[in-house]
């Protein structure tokens, strides 16, 4: 094997390693949620994880025909932008600004990976990011799960936090039909279930 070509492994190899050194950073953003029966809040990096087994698991659910290995790639990526810019709750409203910072935070930690790399992954966080092709529905609406899962068995305690109402809730979530109907029927019911036995008090029951 020519020596260049030795060189440039290394260099390529050298350039992942600084890339999985940097987003080692995403473990100290924190989210807006309580992981189940855990009294802290959840940060990105375990979203992350957490998010993509769900997808794995429930990838029979989709309402068309997904690439779960793309579905999985989008899910790891697409909160990377966070390590510059931090997590925002879902409930309010994303400005272009933010969406343009996001996106500017990614660009920075995937110019640390080989060219051809950081072109494959910013491709696949604009397709999430758009939510058009059927692995990126899927992949938008698995990621809504998790967080609706840590209120729906911890007290509420985000919706109450930030004072989100019933109907905010069902309305900013419901795009998770897009990916799945089954899926949303269930949680919707779950919701509503919730609302029903009056169980959260406060901002809650508005």
């Amino acid at each position: 094997m020519p020596a260049h070509h030795e060189e440039y492994k290394v260099k390529e190899i050298e350039e992942v390693l600084a890339f999985i050194v940097e987003i080692e950073k995403l473990k100290s953003v924190l989210r807006k949620t309580k992981p189940v029966g855990i009294n802290r809040f959840e940060n990105s990096a375990e979203h992350s994880w957490h998010v993509c087994l769900s997808a794995l698991i429930l990838k029979d659910y989709a309402n068309e025909e997904v690439d779960i290995d793309r579905v999985i790639r989008m899910l790891l990526i697409h909160d990377l932008g966070e390590i510059d810019v931090g997590d925002t709750i879902i409930y309010e409203s994303e400005t272009e600004q933010a969406e343009y910072d996001e996106e500017a935070g990614l660009c920075r930690i995937l110019n640390l990976l080989p060219k051809h790399r950081t072109k494959e992954y910013l491709e696949l966080w604009r397709e999430f990011e758009r939510g058009e092709s059927p692995d990126a529905k899927y992949a938008k609406a698995i990621d809504r799960v998790p967080p609706l899962l840590h209120n729906l068995h911890g007290d509420g305690h985000s919706w109450r936090k930030y004072n989100i109402t019933p109907k905010k809730v069902l309305s900013v979530n419901n795009c998770i039909e897009n990916g799945s109907v089954e899926l949303w029927r269930t949680l919707k019911g779950k919701i509503n279930n919730v609302i029903i036995d009056g169980k959260f008090k406060d901002s809650f029951n508005k």
